[in-house]
């Protein structure tokens, strides 16, 4: 038990001055602690967009339950994803046309091949796709999900 607790802040710190090395800071002090940390908040987060494949599911589910306990509509922009968390917000970009929208994660998915997402009806026509599409996935925080994208479109509110 002495050995775990010594070992978790030992761990923390070599993990602070990994992340202040990392963002090119040699001196520790708080003005270079937030920096570091801002770094690699964004860094991470930077990580997180992959390129995926994706569909869409309409017709069959609307009406339905999804795994957030919320009705599936397919006019909403939300999708289906396998670990980002419920309720959570992410901008997905269509590869071919750099077209992106915001959807809000209410469901589990896809189950089918290789897909990350499946997206409503709503947000696979917005983004020009009409059946599998290569996209990228970037997970959002709330208040990043409701700024305008770069494409010039507004956040819509999400179902």
């Amino acid at each position: 038990m002495n050995k775990i607790m010594l070992a978790v802040p030992v761990f923390l710190i070599c993990s602070y001055f990994q992340i202040a090395e990392a963002s090119g800071h040699r001196s520790v002090n708080n003005k270079a602690s937030n920096h570091a940390v801002t770094t690699a908040h964004k860094a991470k987060h930077h990580a997180n967009n992959h390129r995926s494949t994706v569909s869409w599911y309409g017709p069959k589910f609307h009406g339905k339950k999804t795994a957030s306990g919320q009705a599936y509509n397919m006019y909403a922009m939300t999708a289906a994803h396998q670990t980002l968390p419920l309720l959570s917000y992410a901008k997905v970009t269509n590869l071919k046309n750099h077209r992106s929208v915001v959807v809000r994660i209410n469901d589990r998915g896809s189950f089918h091949g290789k897909r990350a997402m499946d997206l409503s009806y709503a947000a696979a026509k917005k983004l020009g796709i009409s059946g599998l599409g290569s996209v990228e996935i970037t997970p959002l925080s709330r208040n990043e999900a409701l700024l305008p994208l770069n494409n010039g479109s507004k956040a819509s509110k999400h179902g």
